[in-house]
């Protein structure tokens, strides 16, 4: 007899409540700025946070802000300054400035001890490895933040420039002069 009171009055209070959840969330949403979350959508979303940001949601704000230039993401490159310059309505001029030549962090395994400092500190779960063991870094994940290269403490990580294969080639542009 007593369970079923029990029963009862915890699934109204659990309707109750989640139906006041349900209407505050309505209500009391905050709207944000769509430019922001277009800003945030064309970043690369890894929170790497080589731009002086926390995360790309903190630099969208700086760009619609105005605080912040539209050159401050590495990861994204020519690219993506060029479609922020285009979506906040900037000039950019991107002719003196090339990408950075890309990087990949790669672990030595001689002095590797596998203390797992790199891979707590990754944004991109590029390394992968156990406690006690040699790590390895998966190149396509990584994006050369050298977070893992400050953190360890044989220096078992080093960047590396990116080995060009037929899988990663691009083709370059050519030059205005022949045309």
């Amino acid at each position: 007899m007593y369970i079923l009171f029990a029963i009862i009055i915890l699934t109204t209070l659990g309707l109750v409540l989640g139906l006041s959840l349900g209407v505050a969330g309505k209500y009391l949403k905050v709207e944000s700025d769509p430019l922001i979350e277009k800003i945030e959508a064309l970043m690369p979303g890894s929170q790497c946070g080589q731009c002086g940001f926390p995360g790309c949601k903190p630099a969208a704000e700086a760009l619609v802000a105005g605080t912040a230039p539209v050159t401050l993401c590495p990861p994204g490159g020519t690219s993506l300054v060029e479609q922020l310059a285009k979506l906040l309505s900037i000039e950019v001029d991107l002719s003196q400035s090339k990408d950075a030549e890309l990087m990949v962090a790669r672990v030595s395994e001689a002095t590797c001890t596998g203390c797992t400092r790199c891979f707590k500190v990754c944004p991109t779960d590029a390394i992968v490895g156990a406690p006690k063991q040699i790590h390895a870094v998966v190149a396509d994940a990584c994006i050369a933040c050298e977070k893992c290269v400050t953190v360890c403490p044989t220096e078992c990580l080093q960047m590396h420039p990116v080995e060009v294969t037929l899988r990663d080639w691009r083709w370059p542009k050519p030059l205005a002069a022949a045309a």
